[in-house]
């Protein structure tokens, strides 16, 4: 009951909203504190661009990829030159037309943050704008993912930009947040710890099909989204339950049970593929800067118990040992059982022969977000089985996504392992999952450098037969093994919840507002 008055005390800040209109106030999966969705993967921050932002590009409920703000796009004979023609009437928040020089900018910034995109760039010999609506990528040879690249569904999203928002270096965040998505953002009523604020762009023309996953029409049908920040679950749940809020994103596991016995609310699964939990290792810092003491902590691995800790019913989890999840056309099992039977004496085998002094590593532990809180203990337990000394460090999610950019020794304020997880739709092939780019300082946080690697991947870019695709990504995931490069502990899905009044929630891999309706 506290707990509810506490969810009902904040929501009362919002004041006069009631009279805005149809309002929906949404409970994420954590805070929102970064609003440059080019400089961090963070859920919060993508869902806070496709609010804001539009894409050339989108990805089906099929996963297949369909033009969005492009109206029509060519592809030469030779595969090398690609021309794109932007759909009439895109407009940019502030009135402005967007333009192709908008576009050309927007991709060569996120192309230099984003794995995926990375890998595309290396390819592009340049970009060109036609017209104020066409532009061209010439590319220096045939890339077999152009279409998945620019129609990527999760982090990091290329969304495009004015191009004065778009010329910010990409290593340093803008403050400007104009976009000509179906969303404005009322950064004068938004307040990061309480709430962020978003309302319908009445001049946004969409798509004339219908919605489809991250595709199709997006049709805005309220006036108003209010994205709650509320941290405690249980007051999530009680604020659900009170008619406080409306969506809620992520249920933790063990309340699910409380919110099926409510009439007024009702169960959604929204990302019907499900995530996939990851332990990532710091090459940069010793002791995982040598690759037996990764491997010997990927043989300690043992997914279930991961599953069973975070989860709990088996009706929402799945052990997998393959990195591109199971189901999809690239799934394969790592070898020998490896992440779902733990070889303890293989593992300090590995150790005594790297050298490993018994200095204690440094875990980081989110306590914020459900999903991770349980996963550091379990990797204490099973690594100090495999004989590491280990120090788990608790901090909140967003400490942790901080500190994780530190290359500074785990015992100057940097770090040694952490969990995190992911979309599937985000690890379907080996470019696509940016925990494989091992391009060193380019690489995702943890820094992996392996060129052989790199070799493998680009071969995969390049590759066109499913059949040969296929054989690269098995490759790949055993090179991934063989270095220690990071580790996948299992695949798990939740669904979200909504008041009985509120409709539309498309299924995708990312939570959007639009198509949503309450009535």
């Amino acid at each position: 009951m506290l707990a509810a008055i506490a969810a009902g005390a904040i929501l009362a800040a919002a004041g006069p909203a009631l009279a805005q209109g149809k309002v929906v106030r949404y409970v994420k999966n954590g805070n929102l504190t970064i609003l440059d969705p080019i400089w961090t993967t963070a859920y919060v921050t993508r869902d806070h661009g496709y609010m804001i932002y539009d894409t050339l590009f989108a990805m089906d409920e099929n996963n297949a990829v369909k033009p969005q703000m492009v109206d029509k796009y060519e592809v030469s004979s030779d595969k090398m030159l690609w021309t794109f023609t932007l759909r009439d009437g895109l407009e940019w928040h502030d009135g402005k037309p967007v333009t192709a020089e908008d576009c050309i900018a927007s991709l060569k910034r996120w192309g230099a943050r984003d794995t995926m995109g990375q890998k595309l760039m290396d390819f592009v010999k340049e970009f060109k704008p036609v017209d104020a609506k066409t532009f061209t990528m010439q590319l220096k040879e045939p890339y077999g993912l152009v279409l998945e690249t620019l129609g990527k569904p999760s982090s990091v999203v290329p969304f495009m930009m004015p191009k004065a928002v778009a010329d910010t270096d990409p290593f340093k965040q803008f403050g400007v947040y104009t976009g000509s998505g179906p969303f404005i953002y009322q950064a004068s009523e938004s307040k990061p710890g309480e709430k962020h604020v978003y309302i319908k762009n009445p001049k946004y023309k969409p798509r004339a099909e219908a919605a489809s996953g991250l595709a199709g029409g997006k049709v805005v049908k309220v006036d108003r989204v209010e994205v709650v920040e509320m941290p405690d679950t249980q007051q999530q749940v009680n604020a659900i339950i009170a008619g406080e809020i409306d969506v809620l994103e992520q249920l933790p596991h063990d309340l699910i049970p409380i919110l099926k016995k409510e009439k007024d609310v009702k169960l959604v699964d929204w990302n019907p593929l499900g995530h996939v939990f990851i332990i990532r290792f710091n090459w940069l810092t010793k002791p995982f800067d040598n690759p037996k003491v990764r491997l010997a902590a990927l043989y300690a691995m043992r997914q279930e118990d991961y599953l069973k800790a975070t989860i709990g019913d088996p009706a929402y989890y799945k052990v997998c040992g393959a990195a591109f999840i199971c189901g999809t056309p690239n799934a394969v099992d790592a070898p020998n059982g490896m992440l779902v039977k733990p070889n303890f004496e293989k593992s300090k085998a590995l150790l005594k022969e790297a050298g490993y002094d018994g200095t204690p590593i440094v875990l980081m532990q989110s306590t914020t977000l459900p999903a991770l809180t349980n996963m550091a203990p379990v990797t204490k337990a099973l690594l100090e089985q495999g004989g590491f000394k280990v120090d788990m460090q608790s901090m909140d999610w967003q400490t942790l996504v901080t500190r994780r950019t530190k290359k500074d020794p785990a015992d100057k304020g940097g770090w040694n392992v952490f969990h995190t997880y992911s979309v599937s739709a985000d690890a379907l092939n080996p470019i696509a999952n940016s925990y494989f780019a091992a391009n060193g300082d380019k690489a995702w946080f943890g820094w992996p450098n392996d060129p052989e690697m790199e070799k493998l991947r680009d071969q995969y870019a390049k590759e066109t037969d499913p059949t040969k695709g296929k054989a690269l990504a098995v490759a790949i995931q055993a090179r991934a093994l063989e270095t220690g490069q990071f580790g996948w502990l299992g695949q798990w899905y939740g669904p979200g919840a909504m008041r009985s009044n509120v409709t539309g929630w498309l299924k995708a891999p990312v939570p959007v507002m639009w198509n949503v309706e309450k009535k």
